[in-house]
């Protein structure tokens, strides 16, 4: 052999000595970064624990008196679901498109693994199913294609996924990267999904919802069915397809279902849809506060937007619809009222409160962006006064109109809206039945029921001092007080004025009847004997025990209610009467539970007695009588049969208007007015409480009324105490045709036919409630119809763009109005 020959060959064992070495030294090195990987030393891995109770971001649920899912918190929409819950196409559709080996191998798929080297993705990834379910419950869900990352990252990928297959059957595999996988719209887990788009069960979905959802997971932006219908379409009949190679349906099955368009029916929960979303903002408060109080087992503090807890209420989803639409109904109609006052047509109303919207517009997003972005205030002032399209506040099914004005003028047309609270609830257990903080939440966020939203409360205050004077001052209702105006000393004249005093001595059941203002300031003045203050400060004492958490000020001027109290306040006081003189906490939470079910925590009524039942039975009959021929005898008009107390209110300048009845079974209560105090009806024939407020109260109590599922009766009649009593008697003909007091301070009287049935009711209309009640009783048809055209795939109503991705909802206080 030659010298040429020897070199060549010498050469040929060297090179393949360094390709040998090279190779040994890559499996020594792929070995130890493995090793390295293992131990945690490329970052942190899961324990054999964690492995066995993965965790990861899960929605806390909100849940009505029958189960219904009202609403979530949440920064990750996701729900888990067990695997007998998931609809086998949806496991056969993920199988066939994104792991067709996957109950062959042990979460690393070989084939796949060097298919994606050689082919460099080309032909697909090279990750599993289980390699997925790794990434998303344990790695941060990276997505970052330097590839200096992306090797650490899917060798803890691996195995995590190997471990995850000692720990775990495929079963219970394919469910967790079911229930962690992202979907479209920031939507994670396949029940939100199925949820979402159409209204189903997960367990419920066909072969062509299946591959639908199946279809957004590899991108769910870019398949989003909503956004881009033909594009999803193409998806989805790929998957299909995918499914007959893998033989999990037959060619003809998939050419029938090719043939169809998505067919959506979407509907996304979030915290301006859903059930009762004023009730869930106050609800989240609460559920904050709780969480900082406890911890789980681990020692950490709950979170509601992470732990997944499940919080079932009180509240009665029918009842909530019936309030929400008797608000919308009436407060609708007296928009028209108000805004047919010449102040409010004029503009004049704002004369002297510019400060108002001074302050509305520095605090307006267009002032704040416009800042942001360099603008003077000149000409930011400028823009607020330049006419542009927008939506806004209507009062129609869609709670919004297009319309054309200038920002400023906007300002003022979304603070002449009437507003309204409305709260019903168990006299007897005290559970909230339904609670409308307002008129429409995506709009108006600031909640007009809540114990920290106080406003003056007018007459619906004498019931509680009429009690007072029975319990402890030996009153009955047959007791005569003068109607005349009363001095107490150097806290001046109550009322401030004798215009409405008669001057006639009548029973104190005629007295509440008429909502006579003097002849309660003569009740007050008895209650303080020879002291000019006693009787307030006893009655600032006795509202105390009725669990009042306002600051009231002992001042003789609260017997006519000038005293700001909140509804949820002055419901808990009332619950006396019908309670038979126990006085009930109102409560909305029964029960919290963690991600598991397990009971956390349990809740119960708080009854305390706080008078005689032989006093709440006089207090009864004497507010039965407000409705039967009193104040509130406009109640008949409405269709509502059997036995009903209440008592109206209305307070200085009719800024604020009040109704509070109840039934043997059922208490609710009314507040209606402007947050802007100035902002009111010019007559008292609208702005009384009859007139703004008790009709709510009918047209809510009509429909419950009539609705036989719900357990209230019309023949339920007030039990009476078991004890001779001297029964209450009314003086028709001595006040049948007496004038009507006013109910606050400087309201004017008024006339008796103010307050006659027949008061045109009839031209209200209806309009929508404002809760989603399509997820409410019918989860698998929308009574409005589809979403989608099916003829051509696409959305009849289109949204201008996707929601942001951050998006959530947020239970945050709203900040009290200036």
């Amino acid at each position: 052999m030659g010298r040429n020959a020897k070199k060549k060959t010498s050469g040929i064992k060297t090179s393949v000595k360094v390709l040998w070495r090279v190779f040994f030294i890559g499996i020594v090195l792929g070995v130890l970064l493995i090793v390295a990987a293992d131990f945690g030393l490329l970052g942190k891995m899961p324990s054999i624990e964690e492995l066995q109770n993965p965790s990861a971001s899960l929605a806390s649920q909100v849940f009505a008196d029958d189960g219904t899912l009202m609403g979530k918190y949440l920064i990750q929409d996701r729900i888990n679901v067990k695997y007998a819950d998931i609809s086998k196409y949806a496991v056969e559709a993920l199988v066939a498109t994104e792991d067709e080996r996957f109950y062959e191998h042990s979460g690393i798929d070989p084939k796949s693994v060097a298919r994606a080297v050689f082919l460099l993705g080309s032909q697909g990834g090279g990750s599993t199913i289980t390699m997925q379910t790794a990434k998303n419950l344990f790695t941060s869900n990276w997505q970052n294609s330097n590839i200096f990352t992306r090797i650490p990252q899917k060798i803890k990928e691996g195995i995590i996924a190997i471990k995850l297959e000692r720990n775990f059957t495929k079963e219970e595999i394919i469910t967790l990267y079911l229930n962690t996988v992202p979907f479209s719209d920031n939507i994670y887990g396949i029940r939100n999904a199925a949820k979402t788009f159409f209204q189903k069960e997960p367990d419920r979905l066909t072969i062509e919802e299946a591959a639908t959802l199946i279809g957004m997971v590899n991108a769910p932006t870019a398949y989003n069915p909503r956004l881009y219908p033909a594009r999803a379409k193409e998806r989805r009949d790929f998957i299909i397809n995918k499914m007959v190679n893998s033989n999990f349906i037959t060619q003809t099955q998939a050419n029938a279902l090719t043939a169809k368009p998505i067919v959506l029916n979407y509907r996304k929960l979030n915290e301006n849809t859903g059930l009762a979303p004023y009730f869930r903002m106050i609800l989240g408060e609460e559920m904050k506060r709780w969480c900082k109080t406890h911890t789980k087992p681990n020692g950490e503090n709950y979170n509601l937007y992470l732990d997944g807890l499940k919080i079932y209420t009180t509240i009665n989803p029918k009842m909530q619809i019936y309030a929400e639409e008797a608000v919308a109904k009436h407060m609708a109609y007296m928009q028209k009222i108000l805004n047919s006052q010449r102040d409010i047509k004029t503009g004049s109303v704002w004369k002297g409160h510019e400060n108002v919207l001074e302050a509305a517009m520095k605090a307006s997003d267009r002032w704040r962006n416009s800042k942001e972005a360099g603008l003077s205030e000149a000409d930011i002032r400028k823009s607020f006064q330049e006419k542009t399209s927008m939506k806004v506040f209507a009062w129609n099914n869609n709670r919004e109109k297009d319309t054309v004005m200038t920002p400023y003028d906007s300002i003022k047309y979304s603070r002449q809206m009437l507003e309204c609270g409305f709260m019903s609830m168990d006299p007897l257990s005290g559970h909230i039945k339904a609670w409308v903080g307002g008129i429409d939440f995506k709009n108006f966020k600031f909640d007009h029921v809540n114990i920290n939203t106080r406003r003056q409360v007018g007459s619906t205050i004498k019931p509680l001092l009429y009690s007072l004077a029975i319990e402890e001052a030996g009153f009955t209702p047959n007791t005569m007080v003068v109607d005349q105006q009363q001095s107490f000393g150097q806290y001046g004249m109550v009322p401030a004025t004798a215009a409405s005093c008669t001057g006639n001595t009548m029973p104190m059941m005629s007295a509440l009847t008429w909502s006579r203002n003097c002849a309660t300031a003569y009740i007050m003045k008895q209650l303080g004997g020879d002291k000019d203050n006693q009787g307030a400060q006893r009655f600032v004492s006795f509202l105390k025990n009725c669990n009042v958490k306002a600051k009231i000020e002992p001042y003789p001027s609260i017997a006519l209610g000038s005293c700001e109290i909140s509804l949820y306040e002055m419901l808990q006081a009332y619950s006396m009467f019908p309670g038979r003189g126990f006085n009930v906490q109102p409560m909305y939470i029964t029960r919290i539970e963690d991600k598991n079910g397990n009971v956390l925590e349990t809740r119960t009524s708080q009854r305390k007695e706080v008078i005689s039942d032989v006093t709440a039975y006089f207090v009864i009959s004497m507010m039965e009588n407000v409705v039967k021929a009193g104040t509130g005898r406009r109640m008949w008009s409405y269709g509502v049969k059997g036995a009903i107390a209440g008592k109206t209110g209305t307070t200085n300048d009719n800024s604020d208007a009040w109704f509070i009845g109840y039934t043997p079974q059922l208490l609710c209560g009314v507040w209606s007015g402007c947050d802007d105090r100035f902002i009111r009806f010019s007559s008292t024939t609208n702005g009384q409480g009859a007139s703004a407020a008790l009709p709510v109260w009918g047209y809510f109590y009509n429909k419950v009324e009539k609705d036989k599922t719900l357990p209230y009766s019309d023949t339920a009649g007030f039990a009476k105490p078991d004890v001779n009593l001297n029964e209450p008697s009314y003086d028709y003909i001595n006040n049948s045709q007496m004038d009507l007091g006013a109910q606050g301070d400087n309201t004017g009287t008024g006339q008796s036919s103010d307050y006659e049935q027949g008061y045109d009711n009839t031209n209200p209309e209806n309009i929508a409630p404002e809760s989603n009640t399509q997820d409410l009783y019918d989860n698998e048809k929308s009574p409005t119809g589809e979403n989608v055209n099916p003829a051509t795939g696409k959305n009849k109503n289109p949204a201008s763009k996707p929601p942001a991705d951050t998006a959530r909802p947020k239970a945050v206080m709203p900040k009290k109005p200036q």
